[in-house]
């Protein structure tokens, strides 16, 4: 497969290019940063972390020294922790064989934890302008109607082939700008889940896909299988100004963060008095809150929830009977010191 003449493509670039602030350096730690950033999330709402965390962290020594439960919470509200997780232990790796110093050479780089081939291609590029792709969800959508390529896009065997042609008309003395240039127009104009901007676009009258009107067809993506839904009952135990919390395990879903005592079922307000009196708890007040839910990647939590009003002798008893890893919290440490998942965001404000 060869992709069409993409002459129009820097030009069209260097025109119509959004100013996003990791475009403005060549420093691989804040490229990397701001890629491991944007995996899973949009670029507006990364923007105020790249900023927070490059203040607070500005190279690499900085982020593979900093205290576990200080980084949680300059990741808290990007979600997929594991990733901020793969960051500090590929930081510890480069202070220790590499000086603090980043590598340099693609295979360097891709041998980083939680660095994959579109991430390493990306380092390489942007930050080196070494002739490496850099084949993200947007740059699989652009090429695939290109070429109007009509298999799945996320199976291997078609991610090789469509990268392969990427590399392919990659000009070697401008990896950089061909790269980000393949994204934006992904982001941009070639747009997923409706009507791509086709008469914006620099490579319209050489797109196969749209010769042959099956531009909102294309990419074809298999479905994925059905989220699993789980159903819980969320309990925000309040003394005086203090929330109770409880650390997550260290493995596993949403590893190490903090939450509030939540379990399994949807329970009433009549069924937490009792559930909390079977344990020796007798609250002052029990207040349904707003449902909510979360989606995860391949789970749905649904949650109702309470907030649970105790004197301090039964937040006493809380902590004894009913979830010994329980603590009372001051309301403002909340804030500045724990960091909560997103799932529980609904309920922050009566935190």
């Amino acid at each position: 497969m060869q992709l069409p003449d993409m002459a129009r493509l820097l030009p069209w670039y260097e025109q119509n290019a959004r100013k996003l602030p990791w475009r403005e350096t060549r420093d691989p730690y804040c490229i990397w940063v701001s890629e491991i950033m944007l995996q899973q999330t949009r670029v507006e709402a990364v923007i105020p972390y790249y900023h927070r965390f490059l203040e607070r962290l500005p190279d690499v020594c900085a982020l593979a020294d900093c205290p576990e439960d200080e980084l949680m919470k300059l990741w808290e509200g990007l979600g997929y922790y594991s990733r901020v997780r793969n960051m500090q232990k590929a930081a510890k790796i480069i202070k220790q064989q590499y000086g603090g110093q980043f590598p340099r050479t693609f295979d360097e780089i891709l041998a980083l934890p939680g660095i994959g081939e579109y991430t390493a291609g990306a380092i390489a590029s942007f930050a080196f302008d070494l002739p490496y792709p850099a084949v993200d969800g947007n740059v699989l959508r652009v090429t695939a109607r290109l070429l109007a390529f009509g298999e799945d896009v996320l199976a291997p065997a078609s991610k090789k082939q469509l990268t392969a042609a990427v590399a392919a008309a990659q000009p070697k003395e401008r990896a950089a700008c061909y790269n980000q240039a393949m994204i934006e127009l992904g982001a941009t104009v070639c747009l997923p889940n409706g009507v791509p901007k086709c008469e914006s676009c620099p490579l319209a009258d050489r797109c196969f896909a749209r010769q042959k009107g099956m531009e909102t067809a294309l990419p074809v993506r298999k479905k994925a299988a059905p989220r699993r839904v789980e159903e819980r009952t969320v309990l925000i135990l309040r003394a005086g100004d203090r929330i109770a919390l409880r650390q997550r395990p260290a493995t596993g879903l949403l590893a190490g963060l903090y939450e509030p005592f939540a379990y399994l079922g949807k329970q009433t307000a009549t069924q937490v008095t009792a559930m909390l009196g079977d344990c020796g708890i007798v609250p002052l007040r029990v207040t349904p809150l707003e449902e909510a839910r979360h989606i995860f990647s391949h789970l749905e939590w649904h949650m109702v929830a309470f907030e649970v009003i105790l004197d301090d002798e039964n937040a006493a008893t809380v902590c004894k009977n009913l979830d010994k890893t329980l603590f009372f919290a001051p309301g403002y440490e909340i804030d500045s010191t724990y960091a909560l998942p997103s799932a529980y965001a609904a309920y922050r404000p009566y935190m």
